[in-house]
């Protein structure tokens, strides 16, 4: 289990240090600081007493959903890393620990079982994948602990109401009717598919355009499905196509999906649109499809990341360059960034002591919050900051096809 403790503070982290210490009692003395530090700062707990806040995150850092997991990350880094260079939260320094769960939910378990009980987090930060977020909600209800910012937009995280799940993101059945609205009300299409991955994540997306279709008087006239972590699409693909699909909604990850649109256009050239949700991962989508990418289409739930007119995406910009330049710019890590920034903002906002039960009371009683000029809705029975949708292309490059 890859585990990973960052301190963000730092414009860049080094792995490994080497200082020499030449007399013992010099070397005595930093080792007793240093207990003394981790001893009274390095758990973010439920009290304002230590001088750091620690936060948790389970994701995938690696297998073939690893950069959606590595981008939330990179986001997250720089927004902590600008807000501890502004003094912190409360004056306490923001660190951040990552472990890889693989995208796999046995491990996430594991995972945040461990932030809670051994790390004693603060709250639990930018999640990815629903399975995964599914497989630990008993945990965050039995332990009370906010789970924050999830990269996921399904349902179950959404409905019945949670008191500690907070999302900041659209849900998919929002994105399920922005694309249904394009394909169908705009496009004039009228035979539409689905492809989805066979677990949680998958069922909510396709509920999700199968209500949409509904609403139409429709109904998808194939689906196919593949399984987690891999990308045996085939007998998928198979299924699509026993029918004639003018459209095909994708609800999967990146490797999978690209997959199934390059076999695709190899094997059926009819099909005119490919649609995806925005987990899938817009950039790595693009970046695995190549030439292929041509007709995709992608809905997007956070503000486009190169339009420079928005204050908060130049900042974020800014910061992906001073903390995080080896990261391109992305959706997901501008949500990783945004994740990072509200936490921030809602936290500064608790009057006296920062407790958990205080930073949710706060957010929903203060209500709306604006990062520079995108603005975020919560209330005692709203987690949900967002509700924005918007269609992008991403051949041959990105760009929008919907407003927000």
């Amino acid at each position: 289990m890859t585990t990973e403790m960052v301190h963000v503070k730092s414009i860049k982290y080094k792995r490994t240090c080497r200082v020499s210490f030449p007399h013992p009692l010099f070397r005595l003395s930093i080792i007793l600081s240093l207990l003394f530090f981790f001893t009274n700062s390095s758990h973010g707990g439920d009290t304002n007493r230590s001088t750091v806040l620690l936060l948790g995150q389970s994701c995938a850092l690696s297998g073939p959903a690893k950069n959606l997991g590595l981008e939330m990350q990179a986001g997250l880094r720089t927004a902590l890393a600008e807000i501890n260079d502004q003094g912190g939260v409360k004056g306490r320094t923001v660190l951040l620990r990552s472990m890889d769960d693989g995208y796999e939910p046995d491990r996430a378990i594991r995972n945040t079982l461990e932030l809670i009980q051994d790390d004693q987090v603060f709250l639990l930060i930018g999640e990815v994948g629903t399975p995964t977020a599914k497989a630990v909600i008993p945990i965050i209800e039995k332990y009370k602990i906010p789970f924050f910012a999830p990269l996921s937009g399904a349902e179950l995280l959404r409905t019945p109401f949670h008191p500690f799940i907070i999302n900041i993101r659209a849900s998919y059945y929002q994105e399920m009717e922005a694309l249904a609205s394009y394909l169908i009300d705009k496009q004039g299409m009228q035979r539409i598919a689905c492809f989805y991955q066979n677990d949680s994540y998958g069922f909510s997306g396709l509920k999700g355009i199968e209500l949409a279709l509904q609403k139409r008087n429709m109904q998808l006239v194939s689906q196919g499905s593949y399984e987690r972590n891999t990308v045996t699409v085939m007998g998928g693909l198979q299924e699509i196509y026993q029918t004639d699909p003018e459209a095909v909604i994708l609800v999967g990850t990146y490797a999978a999906c690209s997959e199934f649109i390059k076999l695709s256009k190899a094997k059926k050239k009819r099909t005119k649109i490919f649609g995806n949700i925005s987990f899938v991962g817009t950039e790595s989508l693009k970046n695995a499809l190549d030439t292929y990418g041509e007709n995709v289409i992608v809905s997007q739930v956070v503000p486009f990341p190169w339009d420079n007119r928005i204050p908060l995406v130049r900042e974020y910009r800014e910061a992906m360059h001073r903390y995080q330049r080896d990261f391109p710019i992305s959706f997901i890590s501008l949500e990783g960034y945004i994740a990072g920034k509200l936490f921030a903002a809602i936290a500064d906002a608790v009057p006296g002591e920062l407790t958990r039960d205080k930073f949710i009371e706060t957010m929903q009683q203060k209500g709306r919050f604006d990062l520079g000029g995108v603005l975020f809705q919560f209330g005692k029975n709203d987690h949900q900051g967002m509700d924005s949708i918007y269609l992008t292309t991403i051949y041959p490059f990105i760009q929008k096809v919907t407003d927000e």
